[in-house]
C-alpha cells in the first residue's frame, strides 16, 4: 500500500511547552487511521503540522508526496476541531462559498443531502443546532472531493442517529478510495471507523495496531462481575474483590453458568451477573495509563 501521508520524528512546542516529542506514522491510501488519545496529548497540533497550518519544530511531513503547504488543497480536505463560519450564511451559502474556492467542486446542494441538511433551508447557520452546524461543517470539508481528508472530532456534538449516518458517509468515502485521518475522544467511532488506531499520548505514539490487535494486546480478559458483598473461597476459581464487585477474568461465556452454580453452592447470595469482552475503550485506558506513567515503549 503506498503511503500518502509521512510523519518522521515530527516536534512541536509552544515555549516551554513539548506539544509532541516525536510522532512518527504513515498511512496508506484508501485508509482509515484514528488518532486517540486525552486532552491535550498532542492530537490537534499534529493535524495542524500533518496539514500545513502548523510548521514542526523538528522532523518532516510528506503529504501525498509533497510537503504539507505544497500539496495541492483541491486533493485536500480538513474539517477542524474549533471551526466558526459566519453565522448569517445559510448552510448551503456557506458549502457553495467554500466549493467556489476550487476547480471542480462538487455540487453543494448533493453534498448537503449526503450530510443529512436539506439544501432549501433558508435557517442561518447561527440558528441551526450544533450538530446541524457540525454536519454543515462536514460538508465544507467534502465539497471539494478530497483524496485525503482530515476529521478532527468530526462528530462532536451531533446526536446519535446523526453521528451514525455520518460514520456510514464515512465509511463509503473510504470505500470509495478517500484516505481518512481522524481524531477521536469516542472508542465506538474509532473501532467501527478505523482500519488502523494510534494512540497518542505525552506528545508521542503509545501504541499502533488495529482495533482487534490493541485490544488483544492491551485490554486485558474477558470478565464476569457479580454483584456481592461476599468474598467466598471457590474452587478452581480466583475472583478479584473490586468496588463492582466479585470480577472474575479470563471468563469464556459458557462458563457463567459453572460460575453461578459455584456461588449457589457456596450459599452466597447475588444479584446481577454481567459478563463482557474487553474493548478498545479498555485498551485505550490501560495505554493512556502507561503514557501518563511515562511507560510509553515505541
Amino acid at each position: 500500500m503506498d503511503s500518502v501521508l509521512v510523519a518522521d520524528d515530527v516536534q512541536k512546542s509552544y515555549g516551554d511547552t513539548a506539544a509532541l516529542t516525536g510522532v512518527s506514522l504513515s498511512v496508506g491510501a484508501g485508509e482509515v487511521f484514528a488518532l486517540v488519545g486525552p486532552n491535550g496529548a498532542g492530537k490537534t497540533t499534529l493535524v495542524r503540522c500533518l496539514t500545513g497550518t502548523a510548521h514542526a519544530d523538528a522532523g518532516s511531513v510528506e503529504l501525498l508526496g509533497d510537503s504539507p503547504r505544497d500539496a495541492r488543497k483541491q486533493h485536500v480536505g480538513l474539517l477542524p476541531q474549533a471551526f466558526s463560519p459566519p453565522e448569517r450564511l445559510t448552510a448551503s451559502e456557506l458549502v457553495s462559498y467554500y466549493a467556489g474556492l476550487y476547480d471542480d467542486a462538487r455540487e453543494p446542494a448533493a453534498v448537503l443531502d449526503e450530510v443529512g441538511l436539506d439544501p432549501g433551508e433558508d435557517t442561518w447557520y447561527g440558528d441551526l443546532s450544533g450538530g446541524q452546524q457540525r454536519r454543515a461543517c462536514v460538508a465544507a470539508a467534502l465539497v471539494n472531493d478530497p483524496d485525503v481528508l482530515f476529521l478532527d472530532e468530526p462528530t462532536t456534538g451531533v446526536d446519535p442517529a446523526g453521528r451514525r449516518a455520518l460514520w456510514s458517509l464515512f465509511e463509503s468515502l473510504a470505500d470509495a478510495g478517500t484516505t481518512i485521518l481522524l481524531t477521536t475522544h469516542d472508542m465506538a467511532e474509532a473501532a467501527r471507523l478505523a482500519d488502523r488506531v494510534a494512540l497518542l499520548g505525552a506528545g508521542e505514539v503509545a501504541a499502533t495496531g488495529t482495533p482487534s490487535e490493541l485490544v488483544a494486546e492491551y485490554a486485558g480478559d474477558a470478565r464476569l462481575v457479580v454483584d456481592t458483598d461476599a468474598d467466598p473461597e471457590l474452587s478452581g476459581w480466583e475472583p478479584d474483590r473490586t468496588d463492582e464487585g466479585l470480577v472474575f477474568r479470563g471468563v469464556a461465556p459458557e462458563s457463567v453458568g459453572e460460575i453461578a452454580t459455584a456461588l449457589d453452592d457456596a450459599g452466597v447470595a447475588f444479584g446481577a451477573l454481567s459478563w463482557r469482552e474487553p474493548t478498545l475503550e479498555d485498551a485505550y485506558m490501560a495505554l493512556a495509563g502507561e503514557a501518563e506513567r511515562g511507560e510509553v515503549t515505541r
